[in-house]
């Protein structure tokens, strides 16, 4: 599904300027792109990305999916440039074997336009209700090319076959793409090391509890040395709002 234009070109150009010094690395191997930059552990380096993060239109969706106190499963910038070859296709969510229910969704942010040419993301419909012995083919007819303007949002299921397309242009194509999971799984990155608390205080509750600092459910899940993992927040939210 793709929800076009939730972002104003203002946050879309203020997303882009907080990216810019980090796109210094291309990928270190044929899924990352050797012509691909790569950037992780983004709420320690944009803050922007909280408001794509728990952006409400998105959430909405999300929440039909996933149990109460899911979690952030993953995030990073992906920034294409010209010759860019596509990716092989391939799922999100490899936490057993389908079909099954949706352990984890996953969502991609167009910070430029998503074309035809410059390597719009690549999906399989219907591809999340395959069985274990079903896998597209590179060339496959199904495909369906995500054009999309700045600022649009596409989620799928992290069952779903997807790829990063070929970028013909010359011209770079920057996305960001965002994953959220079951709260009992383990996160892709390592959510509370990539944001340590005193970054984390900057962020709603909402978005602190999706990194990891919150208990499941008000369950015992997620204890740091018997205490809440927030409580490790707290003395530093009032010094965050100083700084603001």
């Amino acid at each position: 599904m793709i929800l076009p234009s939730l972002l104003s070109k203002e946050r879309v150009e203020t997303t882009r300027g907080e990216f810019a010094p980090y796109l210094t690395h291309f990928g270190r191997n044929p899924f990352e792109g050797h012509k691909t930059q790569r950037v992780y552990a983004l709420l320690s380096k944009a803050p922007s990305i909280a408001a794509l993060v728990e952006h409400p239109d998105v959430l909405a969706l999300i929440d039909r999916f996933l149990a109460p106190s899911y979690l952030l499963w993953g995030g990073l910038a992906i920034n294409k440039h010209p010759e860019e070859v596509r990716q092989d296709y391939h799922v999100d969510d490899e936490a057993g074997a389908p079909p099954r229910s949706p352990q984890g969704i996953s969502t991609m942010w167009p910070i430029d336009d998503f074309t035809e040419d410059n390597g719009a993301t690549e999906i399989i419909p219907g591809s999340h209700l395959w069985g274990p012995d079903e896998a597209p083919t590179a060339d496959d007819a199904r495909t369906f090319k995500a054009v999309m303007p700045a600022g649009s949002c596409l989620i799928w299921q992290g069952t779903l076959f997807h790829r990063g397309g070929s970028n013909h242009t010359d011209q770079t194509r920057l996305g960001i793409t965002l994953q959220y999971c079951q709260p009992w799984l383990r996160q892709i990155g390592s959510m509370v090391l990539a944001v340590p608390p005193e970054i984390a205080a900057r962020y709603s509750k909402r978005v602190r509890a999706m990194l990891g600092y919150d208990l499941m459910n008000n369950s015992f899940m997620g204890y740091v040395d018997g205490r809440k993992p927030s409580k490790l927040v707290e003395p530093h939210v009032e010094d965050a709002r100083t700084e603001d």
